[in-house]
């Protein structure tokens, strides 16, 4: 039976790159300063699903894909690379 989960059991491809990119910032921002930035370009997170997106808790949708690349200055093909 096929499962929408990576061979580690992760939810999303993106998470760990996110969190990688996300500190590397010149701000360093905090999940919940993050979060905030996301609010900016119009995707509804908070602190709990910026949490659960990096830890791989969480599915990512394409939408929430490219609103993250927006804030990271990224393209969506580079949340998807894999480390």
């Amino acid at each position: 039976m096929y499962k929408n989960r990576t061979a580690s059991g992760r939810n999303n491809l993106c998470g760990t790159r996110m969190k990688a990119l996300r500190l590397a910032l010149p701000q360093h921002p905090s999940q919940q300063k993050f979060a905030s930035m996301l609010q900016l370009v119009g995707l509804d997170m908070d602190k709990n699903a910026v949490q659960r997106i990096e830890s791989g808790a969480r599915f990512v949708t394409d939408i929430e894909l490219a609103g993250i690349a927006k804030v990271l200055s990224v393209t969506c093909d580079e949340l998807l690379k894999s480390e």
